[in-house]
C-alpha cells in the first residue's frame, strides 16, 4: 500500500473508529482487561484498545500504517490516569521487530483481514508469544449462511480497494487454532453497528513449544 494511500486510510478511518468505539467497548474491555505483563496489541490504529487495558500491564503497540500512529499517540495522551504503560510505535504484523517469545499476551482488534499473507501473521503471533501466553482476537470473519459468504466474497476485490486490502471473508480465528493455540473462549458476537459477523477469541500458547 502506497503512502498517499496509507494517509486516506487513516483519514477516513478516524470517524469510522470513533463511531465503533463505543458499539464495541464492551467487547474490547472484556477482551484485554485482564491481561497483565508485556502485551502487543498489533494493528493498534489510533489507540482503540487502550483504555481497556489493566493500569499495571505494559503494552506495545504497533501499527504499519505510520499515520495512525500520531492518533494512537493523542488517544494515549488523553487516557485518565491511571492507565497501562503504553508504547506506540512502526511495525508489520508479518515481520515484528521482536525476539521470540517477549511477550505474555498478543492482542489484535478488526485488523488481521487486511494483512496480505495472515500465515505470516500467525506464525509471527507464536514467535512473539511465550510459552503459556494469551491470544486474544477480535475480527469479522465470513457468515455461516452460504448466500451471505458468497456475497462477502464477490465483494471482496472492490472492498479491499478502498479498505486497505480488507477480507469480508476470511477466517481469521482458524488460522491460529490450526496453528496450534489451545481455545479457551470462542464466541460469534452481532452489532448493530457492524454488518459482518463477528467473531471473538481467546486462546493460549502451549506451555510446551512445538515446530
Amino acid at each position: 500500500m502506497g503512502n498517499l494511500s496509507k494517509r486516506w486510510f487513516a483519514t477516513i478511518y478516524g470517524p469510522i473508529d470513533r463511531w465503533q468505539r463505543r458499539s464495541t467497548a464492551a467487547i474490547r474491555r472484556d477482551l484485554v482487561g485482564d491481561l497483565q505483563g508485556d502485551i502487543l496489541d498489533v494493528g493498534c490504529g489510533p489507540g482503540t484498545n487502550f483504555e481497556h487495558y489493566r493500569p499495571d500491564a505494559h503494552v506495545t503497540a504497533v501499527d504499519y500504517n505510520e499515520h495512525m500512529l500520531p492518533m494512537a499517540r493523542k488517544t494515549l495522551l488523553g487516557l485518565r490516569e491511571p492507565h497501562a504503560v503504553i508504547e506506540v510505535r512502526q511495525a508489520d504484523a508479518m515481520a515484528l521487530p521482536f525476539r521470540d517469545a517477549s511477550f505474555d499476551a498478543y492482542v489484535s482488534t478488526l485488523v488481521l483481514c487486511s494483512v496480505p499473507d495472515l500465515e505470516r501473521a500467525v506464525e509471527e503471533a507464536w514467535r512473539v508469544l511465550a510459552p503459556g501466553g494469551a491470544l486474544r482476537l477480535f475480527e469479522h470473519v465470513r457468515s455461516e449462511v452460504p448466500w451471505k459468504a458468497r456475497v462477502q466474497s464477490a465483494l471482496n476485490p472492490a472492498w479491499g480497494l478502498v479498505a486497505d486490502g480488507c477480507h469480508l471473508d476470511r477466517l481469521t480465528h482458524h488460522a491460529f487454532i490450526e496453528r496450534g493455540f489451545e481455545v479457551t473462549e470462542q464466541r460469534r458476537v452481532r452489532m448493530r453497528a457492524e454488518p459482518l459477523p463477528l467473531v471473538v477469541l481467546k486462546a493460549r500458547k502451549p506451555e510446551q513449544r512445538s515446530a
